[in-house]
């Protein structure tokens, strides 16, 4: 009896009966298949690149997922109260970097949003965008038992700093995101109707100085728009992918067209996926992320404080509209936005914040004294 009682109260078996196992178990399940997805995208991309190592896009990649998960189940052990100050903390940490990128940044392809560190490569961006979520969230909440707290002067304040710290690099596609995301949490937060008035109007206008005076988003919307006069190869080559899979696929490893995309393992890795494994197994895959997203938001409903709500509803529309603009894009319903296919498509940065969110969502939802509506499990 006496052993049985220190099992019982160990925190381990605590943090396992007060999680969400089903959440956890999606997001875990997420991950394995982004693992057996990269090994047949990996060697293709290594060779296209010119990587010298054996298995370097596979490797690098198994390391992420395991310390994105390592970390995912660190944080979700933490407390409400920690868990929104470590966000609030990795939205300051991105903010000083963003800032600093001009002058420690990394150049790719003209852009400069990563920051060298050893033989990877960090996209501060990537931690602003769950960061900004989580102080959204606490601003929101503490203005609604405070109706004189400026927490959405606050919030627009910060959100001004961060599209100009994210066009200036350039990235446009993480701007748009974190603009979507901004204007999901405002809705949730109940706020008025002229402060969505006037995100929307900053969002507009905001979009046509882009493509006014940014020559990168008006040459992407160019092609988007005008196909035939463009050069649209790799959108060209992810549909063909996906008309060659059909309903069941070629089979593991017998695509061909991904010989030909070299960004077949991060943005068009979709593509690659409905090739190889066809429509039926890569709509499971939309329906493992749905899953995720709206046991995310069922949960949310359920919440009795209203910061955990927010910040619960704002990072599930976070992980759901990348994945709609990263399946958009390989559909060629929208302009290529640079956009990983979340848990699935290689990229350390996207990996790891990824994790960060899910780590932060089970924290948040977490069984506890008076946390769920009565009768709610």
């Amino acid at each position: 009896m006496k052993t049985r009682s220190r099992t019982n109260s160990s925190p381990l078996y605590g943090w396992w009966h007060s999680i969400d196992r089903l959440l956890l178990g999606l997001f875990l399940t997420l991950i394995m298949v982004g693992i057996v997805l990269s090994m047949a995208a990996s060697p293709v991309a290594e060779k296209l690149c010119r990587v010298g190592s054996s298995h370097c896009f596979l490797k690098r990649h198994l390391l992420f997922a395991l310390m994105g998960m390592t970390g995912a189940i660190v944080v979700s052990t933490l407390s409400v109260i920690n868990a929104r100050r470590l966000g609030v903390l990795a939205l300051i940490g991105a903010l000083l970097v963003l800032v600093a990128l001009p002058f420690i940044g990394h150049e790719v392809k003209g852009a400069t949003r990563w920051i060298k560190l050893g033989p990877f490569s960090l996209q501060p961006s990537e931690f602003a965008k769950p960061g900004f979520i989580i102080f959204a969230a606490w601003m929101f909440s503490v203005r609604s038992k405070s109706q004189d707290f400026p927490g959405v002067f606050i919030v627009f304040l910060l959100y001004t700093l961060l599209i100009f710290l994210l066009i200036r690099q350039p990235d446009f596609g993480q701007s748009f995101l974190l603009t979507l995301c901004f204007g999901a949490v405002f809705f949730y937060a109940g706020l008025s109707l002229k402060w969505m008035l006037a995100l929307s109007g900053a969002t507009i206008i905001g979009a046509f100085v882009a493509y006014r005076f940014l020559p990168h988003v008006q040459d992407r919307l160019q092609r988007f728009l005008n196909p035939q006069n463009s050069d649209t190869y790799q959108i060209d080559k992810a549909l063909e992918a996906m008309a060659n899979g059909g309903i069941f696929g070629r089979g593991p490893g017998e695509g061909t067209v991904k010989y030909k995309v070299p960004d077949g393992h991060t943005d068009f890795i979709f593509a690659i996926t409905v090739e190889e494994f066809g429509l039926l197994l890569s709509i499971g895959l939309i329906l493992l992320l749905a899953g995720l997203v709206g046991r995310s938001f069922r949960n949310s409903l359920h919440l009795n404080d209203h910061f955990s709500q927010l910040a619960v509803a704002g990072l599930a529309t976070m992980v759901g509209l990348q994945t709609m603009i990263n399946l958009a894009v390989n559909l060629n319903m929208i302009p290529p936005k640079g956009m990983t296919l979340p848990f699935i498509s290689y990229g350390g940065s996207s990996m790891l914040a990824l994790c960060f969110t899910v780590g932060l969502i089970l924290a948040f939802t977490r069984k506890r004294p008076g946390a769920y509506n009565f009768g709610v499990r």
